[in-house]
C-alpha cells in the first residue's frame, strides 16, 4: 500500500510479524536540518564547523529510527570537525537500539568533513563490501551488505548518486552487474534522480525491481517535488507498506518500506553461533 500523502501515519502497536522487515532510508543532511532553500547559504558554515542543534537532531533521528529493522544513511559524518569528531552512525546506532552498524567513507575532507553512507539493523551481517561507484569526480559510493549464506541471503544496498546523469547512469549499471548473482536484494538510498530514471537502466539490464514509492516525492522537505529517495526491492519479495516520513531535521524527507520475507530467508534473522560465543 502506499499512501498518497505526505505524511507518516503511525498505527496501533501490532504483534510483531516474524516473516516481515521494516526498512528505512533516509539522507540526513548530517543533521544540518535545513528548512528552505536560502539555508544553503545561511547556513553553510554548519558543513564545516559545529553545531549545538545537530546533536539534538541526531537524537531526534535515532528515536525515529528505532523501530526499524535495517535503516540506510546518506550524507552521514563518520567523525570531523563538524560533527566535534562524533561517527554519526555510531551515534545512531547506539541512542536508536541497533547492535550493528557500519559506515562507508566515500569522501574526506581533513578535519572538516568524513562524507559517509551508514547502515544500521538489528539482526547481524554475514558480509560487508564497501563500492567505489564510477564516476568522472570520485566520492560516491554503495554499502553492501549480505544477511545470511548462498542462496538463502539477502543483500541490501545503502547508496548515494552522482548529480551528473552520465556518472549515475554508469553507476546504476554497475549496481545492475552486481545484483545480477543475487535472487533477493534491496537498493536503498538517495538515487538524485526520478525513480522513472532508475526504473529505465534497471529494465534495460533486464533487473527484475519493484518501487515502492512512485507517488510521493521527498525533496526538498519543505515543497517535495522531486522523488530522489527511493527504495527497491527484488520482485519476489512483496512489499506490504511504503510510505515518505514527515519528518524535519534533513532537507530530505526519508522513506519506509515493510517487506514480507519467504520463509528460505528466515535464517536471516538468527543470531549465528559465532556472536554467541
Amino acid at each position: 500500500m502506499i499512501d498518497s500523502g505526505y505524511k507518516y501515519r503511525p498505527t496501533a502497536p501490532t504483534q510483531h510479524s516474524d516473516n516481515r522487515l521494516k526498512l528505512l532510508s533516509y539522507n540526513i543532511q548530517v543533521g544540518i536540518g535545513s528548512h528552505s532553500y536560502k539555508d544553503y547559504v545561511m547556513q553553510s558554515w554548519r558543513h564545516i564547523l559545529p553545531d549545538s542543534k545537530r546533536q539534538i537532531h541526531l537524537a531526534n533521528i535515532a528515536q525515529w529510527m528505532a523501530d526499524f529493522d535495517i535503516v540506510a544513511l546518506q550524507e552521514v559524518d563518520a567523525g570531523s570537525l563538524r560533527t566535534q569528531f562524533v561517527n554519526q552512525v555510531a551515534f545512531l546506532a547506539q541512542k536508536g537500539g541497533f547492535p550493528h552498524w557500519h559506515h562507508q567513507q566515500n569522501r574526506h575532507l581533513g578535519k572538516f568533513a568524513a562524507h559517509s553512507n551508514g547502515l544500521l539493523t538489528k539482526h547481524p551481517v554475514e558480509h560487508i563490501v564497501h563500492h567505489k561507484l564510477p564516476g568522472r569526480i570520485a566520492g560516491r559510493g554503495a554499502l553492501q551488505a549480505n544477511f545470511g549464506k548462498g542462496e538463502h541471503q539477502l543483500l541490501v544496498l545503502s547508496l548515494h548518486l552522482a548529480l551528473s546523469p552520465q556518472a549515475r547512469k554508469k553507476q546504476l549499471t554497475y549496481i545492475c552487474e552486481l545484483l545480477a548473482a543475487y535472487p533477493y536484494y534491496v537498493i536503498m538510498g538517495d538515487m538524485n534522480c526520478d525513480h522513472k530514471q532508475a526504473a529505465k537502466e534497471f529494465n534495460k539490464s533486464g533487473l527484475d525491481v519493484t518501487v515502492g514509492n512512485n507517488i510521493q516525492p521527498t525533496f526538498p522537505r519543505w515543497n517535495p517535488k522531486h522523488h530522489y529517495d527511493q527504495i527497491w526491492v527484488s520482485s519476489n519479495l512483496r512489499i506490504v507498506d511504503c510510505q515518505v516520513m514527515e519528518l524535519g531535521v534533513s532537507d530530505h524527507l526519508p522513506i519506509m518500506m515493510e517487506i514480507e520475507i519467504p520463509d528460505k530467508l528466515q535464517s536471516i534473522k538468527t543470531i549465528p553461533e559465532y556472536y554467541l560465543n
